[in-house]
Order: structure tokens, then C-alpha cells, then sequence
């Protein structure tokens, strides 16, 4: 029997975790506690439905023709915080013929993560701050193990692309802005760098768990302070990806 892993939920068409049309897995559990989090209900290990690779595996394949120029991707929740079952999922699915792609923060150490971060075919990997203590605010735990894994993608020469939450008051300054440009201008690996745009549409989840949502008071971000985002961004060479809030919306839904 394959293994088992637990799933918060799928997402037979997802547009927004990789390139073309994607099935999304979206796996319970998670290290950090980010303030903005939209799905605090996956931060449970054991929530969700117990399922085998072998299952979701056989998921999937009914919806091959529809995802031939896309794949699938795992999220969460955090992935690799099932890493046996991450990874023998992938591993099926490569040798399906089917593109793999990780999204992931990064929070796991590497001896834990390597298999998998070795065997997908890309990363999507979530940078919270590059201000350790900063992170440590926004999520309850530093960067270290962020900054060590995209240091490791880059060592294998390892497909990236690179998201970064906006939030006003927090991470949408400029000056950190500009040393998270510069710090990410380095590393050839990363194709992209999405910008995400800070919102509440995950606020009533908090609620519904009767956990305090810290960030009530902040407002979502300007156009103009997304402008000067995306523009320092691409000033260092790098290429932008603004993520619209009805697509953020959309991701939220999903999750």
C-alpha cells in the first residue's frame, strides 16, 4: 500500500501555482504561523482526509488531457511537512510524464527537505522577510532554513520562482523592498518574482477557529505602493509578477 498523506484539499484547475493549467494538492500542516495566513485551518497535521498516493495519484490522471501543458503543484499548509509522502507523490507523477512544481516557505530544515527539493521539477518558494527578526514577528519562526533552502535551489541549479507577501507597515517599505531586490538580483535560478498584495479575504477562517487576527487594521496596499514594488523589483533585473486581488481571491477560494 502507498503512502499516506493528509489533504486539506485539491484544486482540479488552478492558474495561479505555476505555469499552465494546474491541479493543486493542498497538504495539512504547517510550521509557521504567519499573521496574514488565508488558511489557518491547514496548519493542523492531522486535519483534513487521510488519503494514499495511490488515490490522489489516480486522481490526477483523470484530469491528464486538461493539464498536459501544466502539471501539478503542492502546497498547503507546508508541504514538506510531509516529506515521504511529498515526495513519492511527485516521483509517481514524473513518471507519468506529468510536471511537479513545490510550493513551499522553506520553513524545513534541508536534511529533511533535499529529496524532495532534488526530485520536483520547480520551486515556488515563499520569502516571508529578509529581516530575521521581522520574520520572526510575521510567522513565529526566522528565515534561516528560507534563505538555505533558495541557497541550495541555486547550488542545484534548481527552476524558481519567488513569492514575497506585501504588507503595509511590514514588509511593503521601501528600503526593505530594495534590500530584498537586491539580496534576490544574485541568484539565477529565480525566473520570477511574484508580488503578492496584502488582503483580509481570509480573516472570517480566523474567526471560525476563534483565533485573534492581529492584522485587522492594516489596509490592503495602494496602487501606487504596489507601482513602487514592482519598480524596485525591476530595477535589480528581475522579472514581476503582480498578483491581482481577484486572482488572490480567487487562490483563497480555492484553498
Amino acid at each position: 500500500m502507498s503512502i499516506q498523506g493528509n489533504i486539506h484539499s485539491v484544486e482540479s484547475f488552478g492558474t495561479l501555482d505555476g505555469p499552465g493549467l494546474r491541479y493543486v494538492v493542498f497538504l495539512q500542516g504547517c510550521s509557521l504561523r504567519c499573521r496574514y495566513c488565508h488558511n489557518p485551518d491547514t496548519w493542523n497535521m492531522k486535519g483534513g482526509t487521510l488519503q494514499s498516493v495511490d488515490e490522489v495519484v489516480d486522481d490526477i490522471l483523470s484530469y491528464k488531457n486538461f493539464i498536459k501543458n501544466g502539471g501539478v503543484t503542492l502546497s498547503g499548509g507546508e508541504p514538506l511537512r510531509q516529506p515521504a509522502f511529498s515526495l513519492e507523490l511527485i516521483n509517481r507523477l514524473k513518471q507519468a510524464g506529468i510536471h511537479t512544481a513545490l510550493d513551499t516557505a522553506g520553513s524545513v530544515p534541508l536534511e529533511i527537505s533535499k529529496p524532495v527539493l532534488d526530485a520536483v521539477d520547480m520551486v515556488l518558494l515563499d520569502i516571508k522577510s529578509l529581516d530575521d527578526k521581522l520574520c520572526f514577528s510575521l510567522t513565529g519562526m526566522g528565515n534561516a532554513n528560507t534563505l538555505a533552502t533558495l541557497s541550495y535551489l541555486q547550488n542545484i541549479n534548481k527552476r524558481v520562482w519567488l513569492r514575497h507577501v506585501l504588507v503595509p507597515s511590514w514588509t511593503l517599505e521601501e528600503k526593505k523592498l530594495e534590500d530584498l531586490a537586491s539580496f534576490l538580483s544574485s541568484f539565477s535560478c529565480i525566473e520570477q518574482v511574484e508580488l503578492l498584495p496584502y488582503h483580509r479575504m481570509g480573516q472570517y477562517k480566523w474567526e471560525q477557529l476563534h483565533l485573534a487576527y492581529s492584522l485587522s487594521d492594516v489596509k490592503e496596499p495602494t496602487r501606487e505602493e504596489l507601482t513602487m514594488a514592482r519598480s524596485i523589483f525591476e530595477k535589480q533585473g528581475l522579472s514581476v509578477l503582480m498578483t491581482s486581488y481577484k486572482e488572490e481571491q480567487s487562490r483563497n477560494k480555492a484553498g
